[in-house]
């Protein structure tokens, strides 16, 4: 395999789930300079720029599910929602009192000040987190790529159904067992690889990708090299090419030191 491209989920694939990187993942990034590594998660671009400051400048950065891509502090890809969709997504979440909703946008991420148990949940996935007293007024003021939804309990599977009417062009993803995401339907992340593969000339057999949450549905499909992660969903094992070993069990360098 002539792999130029490779495409990792954090969460569940690189991160073990005490959320540490495996040990030699840095080094292996730094000596295959000539293949393309990139982070996709549904993490703000600021956090995971904290979080892998040792290899900034060698990473291509996917934020936000697919929302944004930044490469060497360049946004090379950017897929914004609409203020009135921002506008209605909010209506809906604020019906319900077990929803906190994040605006993830390039600047921050906001959150309403008066919901401190979703704040709580929130802030480890953001470096930047914004506690707002007006979330409306705060779409007005950045550009917002997502609609980040926690809920409590565990429930974000049963609460899916409130989001089953979204406004045409809208899409709900379950990312997690508290979290959906709201945004734009051509927001995922195999949208964000293909257009880093065209704009640098990379065929998708040239590109590797790893998952395992439904989040990574479309970044599965996206490379000709695919895996999904023994602790991965059902529904990802279903379409990805490979399952690797789990998270916990060194699954995605097990297969990068093959290359």
């Amino acid at each position: 395999m002539d792999i130029k491209l490779i495409a990792l989920d954090m969460d569940g694939t690189l991160l073990d789930s005490k959320k540490n990187l495996p040990p030699d993942f840095i080094s292996w990034v730094r000596s295959h300079p000539e293949i393309m590594t990139v982070i996709a998660s549904g993490r703000q671009y600021y956090t995971l720029e904290n979080d892998l400051s040792m290899l900034k400048n060698e990473l291509t950065f996917i934020a936000e599910n697919g929302g944004l891509v930044i490469k060497n502090d360049e946004i090379i890809y950017c897929d914004e929602m609409k203020i009135e969709d921002v506008r209605r997504c909010l209506d809906i979440i604020g019906k319900y009192p077990d929803m906190t909703p994040v605006l993830c946008g390039a600047k921050s991420a906001y959150i309403p000040a008066h919901m401190e148990y979703g704040y709580s949940q929130a802030k480890p996935y953001y470096v930047r987190p914004d506690a707002v007293e007006d979330i409306y007024d705060a779409a007005e003021k950045d550009i917002i790529m997502k609609i980040a939804v926690n809920i409590k309990d565990f429930k974000a599977e049963q609460y899916m159904k409130f989001f089953d009417n979204l406004s045409e062009g809208l899409k709900p993803v379950l990312s997690g067992d508290s979290w959906i995401d709201l945004a734009n339907a051509s927001v995922n992340k195999g949208e964000a690889v293909k257009a880093i593969l065209n704009r640098y000339g990379i065929d998708r057999k040239n590109a590797m990708s790893f998952g395992d949450y439904l989040n990574d549905y479309e970044l599965i499909q996206s490379c000709e090299e695919s895996y999904c992660m023994e602790n991965g969903h059902p529904a990802l094992k279903e379409i990805a090419k490979y399952t690797a070993e789990s998270n916990d069990n060194d699954g995605v360098m097990k297969i990068l030191r093959t290359l």
